[in-house]
């Protein structure tokens, strides 16, 4: 009995429930479907045209050979593709040839037919880029309940394609929809889909089109385990940085010069291998001298002290080293002025300058006079290559002082936060309704990368750096650090006409004789041409405005003569 009224539908026949069903299983039960045809061509072509069985022969011959040789072209990327595909299609040409010829009863052909299919079926079966296709095809046939569901009624599937860590999708919008709509409902497409959370990812098409976006949905995390550096992407600091490279394994590169940039995170998040990975490509240039502060006593960045000009690891230091940014700063400027130039074009002799901050919020506690000198500089250090890198588990009002700082960064990487509202402190006001969800970044490394060239969100993992691999990295490059420009050696030499705070540590472990006693040996064995100070500096371990003053009262009391511009040698009389 049917009982039928005004809001039921008519109930299916049960050949339209067996036809659905043919056709929504129609890749499992192709090889039955290749076997029935198989049968009835047989059977058909051997009562009307068995004497056609050499053309047929003939024909599996040449298809066999396409198959193998130009399969590629068809989809067959990988070559046990290509082989699978001409075995099947020599044996089902094969046994058509002969069931032609012999007819489909002749013994044994029913039970090569049977047992050959059910073989050959098996590797189709299993085949996991076709299971892979065939759900992706089941969820593109749904998108129109999806998005009835998820609040995008309208949209549809344009195109679909699998790989190897899941599938992406191309969708077109109904009018008045935007990509924003399609992130705002991320968990949403998330649920409905079936997949574990985190696994769907929106971007804007290849043609940035306002009614389109690409659909990610991944099976597998390819960022599930550590990536190891493969060394350093650049060789110039006008060169944009590889930081880690994104879920598509495109490399997350962004530019430096010219732009302030933010790290924050919290605790155990990557930050600090995230500053390894921008120290070993900034150690590699030849064209940028690194600063860097580090109040936790040089915990972090001392392994790259021999890459690094100057290292402050207690307030003081630090207030010194921000002070003297500054006085670079404003050489530099009057030298463009001079120069009639607007921005200072980085090279080995005429450096850019990068100061690196760890744990910049230690830094506005600890030194709190800090803070106006990191604002002038993230206010005025562009155009003369003044580069500030701040590093923070949050970057509050209070943990980056009163001043703009925080507003000047134009590079933001966020690293995993335990706090949604966190997402805006670090990537900026909106990111978190924009889709920015780095609160979601489940392992260490994992980050958001905000550039005026990344305007979208997108995961990466940073490089692994391991310690070993840091010391070799560093112990390859610090014979080849520049040393600060003439413009801003001059100006440091006359800010420290009267006394200042005290200088940074030297960047190097001290040997076991005196900085004194190495400097007085250094000059008394120098060539007629005099000894650099790099050279000086390496041999007597000394802090930079520490070995200017030394020599400077050498000089002065007749102990030393510089030779040149920047070469010194003891004098005559003393030798």
């Amino acid at each position: 009995m049917v009982i039928i009224d005004s809001d039921d539908q008519f109930p299916d026949v049960a050949a339209v429930l067996v036809g659905r069903a043919l056709w929504r299983y129609r890749s499992e039960l192709a090889p039955v479907y290749l076997v029935t045809l198989l049968a009835l061509g047989g059977a058909i072509l051997h009562l009307t045209h068995a004497e056609w069985w050499p053309w047929l022969l003939g024909a599996t011959t040449v298809a066999t050979s396409a198959l193998t040789m130009f399969g590629e072209r068809v989809g067959l990327s990988l070559r046990i593709e290509r082989i699978y595909a001409a075995t099947v299609a020599v044996s089902a040409g094969g046994w058509l040839s002969a069931a032609t010829a012999l007819g489909v009863t002749f013994h044994p052909l029913p039970l090569v037919l049977i047992g050959g299919g059910f073989l050959l079926a098996v590797p189709w079966w299993v085949h996991r880029r076709r299971r892979a296709k065939v759900r992706v095809d089941r969820r593109i046939a749904a998108w129109p309940e999806i998005a009835q569901a998820v609040g995008l009624a309208g949209s549809r599937a344009q195109s679909a394609v699998v790989d190897v860590w899941g599938w992406r999708a191309r969708f077109a919008l109904a009018r008045g929809q935007t990509i924003q709509d399609v992130i705002g409902k991320v968990p949403a497409i998330e649920s409905a889909l079936g997949t574990f959370r985190g696994a769907v990812r929106v971007t804007p098409t290849r043609d940035d089109k306002a009614n389109r976006f690409e659909l990610r949905v991944l099976d597998t995390d390819p960022h599930a385990d550590a990536i190891p550096w493969p060394g350093p992407s650049v060789s110039s600091i006008t060169e944009p940085i590889d930081l880690g490279p994104f879920e598509d394994a495109t490399g997350a590169r962004v530019l430096l010069l010219r732009r302030h940039g933010l790290f924050g995170g919290v605790a155990g998040s990557g930050k600090s291998g995230g500053i390894n990975v921008l120290m070993g490509n900034l150690s590699a240039c030849r064209d940028v001298v690194v600063w860097a502060i580090d109040l936790k006593r040089g915990m972090e960045l001392q392994p790259w002290a021999s890459c690094i000009d100057r290292l402050a690891t207690t307030p003081e230091q630090a207030l010194a080293m921000l002070r003297d940014a500054v006085t670079i700063l404003e050489a530099r400027a009057e030298w463009l002025a001079a120069q009639g130039r607007r921005v200072w074009e980085p090279t080995p002799g005429l450096p850019a300058l990068v100061i690196i901050v760890d744990e910049y919020a230690e830094l506005a506690d600890d030194a709190p006079d800090a803070a106006g000198d990191t604002d002038s500089i993230a206010r005025r250090g562009r155009a003369v290559a003044v580069t500030l890198i701040a590093a923070t588990q949050r970057p509050t009002q209070k943990a980056m002082g009163k001043g703009a700082v925080r507003s000047q960064m134009d590079v933001r990487v966020s690293f995993r936060v335990r706090e949604r509202k966190d997402v805006d402190l670090i990537l900026g006001q909106g990111m978190l309704n924009a889709g920015w969800h780095a609160h979601t970044l489940n392992a260490p490394g994992k980050f958001l990368l905000s550039a005026p060239e990344h305007d979208t969100p997108r995961r990466g993992r940073a490089y692994l750096l391991t310690d070993a691999t840091v010391a070799q990295t560093a112990e390859r490059h610090a014979s080849v650090r520049p040393a600060l420009d003439e413009t801003s050696h001059r100006a440091l030499d006359e800010a420290r006409v009267t006394p200042v705070s005290e200088p940074s540590i030297p960047v190097t472990p001290s040997s076991d004789d005196t900085a004194e006693t190495a400097l007085s040996e250094a000059l008394d064995g120098a060539p007629d041409e005099g000894l650099p100070i790099a050279h000086l500096l390496m041999i007597t371990q000394m802090s930079r405005p520490t070995l200017y003053r030394r020599l400077a009262e050498l000089v002065k009391t007749g102990r030393a003569v510089q030779v040149t511009r920047g070469r010194y040698k003891a004098s005559d009389r003393v030798r």
